[in-house]
């Protein structure tokens, strides 16, 4: 058998490359391990009920965890001493929304609140570029005016084209059980 020329090579690479891709899940640094099973929130509860549509923005602020439902929910936690020691990082800048979208595939998200589109964690200095999501699941920026479809891997549903959002691994036990987010 003859072997290829380098060119041939080459084209044969190009041609089986999948081009400009984004990859599933963020390369961004995000960990929360939350047991709600010792905190009994409704509100992140229904974002960990399957098929519930519930969207829920979690961010800390001093000593508590604070949930915001899409649903009009709202509560804030405070931290045990097991989860000052565990630790958290939620995602680019200090929010993250978790959740089950509608779609009949029964995933569970973890998006980054941040918009992947306008936020730039090098720029200095660092400016929030805030979702904020309605009842539907749909994710909104203020400043590009995107639309992402969090039921559906959050792909851009609206305006320009771009990034889809930032999402990490996610697993949860149920809506009283525990939430692993990576």
């Amino acid at each position: 058998m003859k072997p290829l020329p380098l060119l041939s090579l080459s084209l044969l690479l190009a041609l089986c490359s999948c081009g400009d891709t984004q990859s599933l899940y963020s390369q961004a640094y995000c960990r929360l391990y939350f047991d709600n099973s010792t905190h009994n929130d409704a509100t992140l509860a229904t974002a960990m009920t399957a098929y519930s549509g519930a969207f829920v923005t979690i961010t800390a602020s001093g000593s508590q965890f604070v949930f915001a439902s899409n649903q009009g929910l709202s509560s804030k936690v405070n931290m045990t001493a097991v989860d000052v020691q565990r630790g958290y990082v939620l995602g680019m800048n200090g929010g993250i929304i978790v959740g089950y979208g509608t779609s009949a595939d029964g995933t569970f998200y973890a998006y980054d609140r941040e918009c992947p589109n306008c936020f730039d964690v090098d720029a200095l200095p660092v400016k929030s570029y805030k979702l904020s999501v309605n009842e539907f699941g749909i994710a909104t920026c203020s400043n590009c005016h995107r639309q992402y479809d969090m039921n559906n891997g959050g792909i851009v549903s609206s305006g320009d084209a771009g990034n889809k959002l930032s999402r990490y691994y996610a697993t949860t036990t149920g809506p009283y059980g525990m939430l692993n987010v990576q």
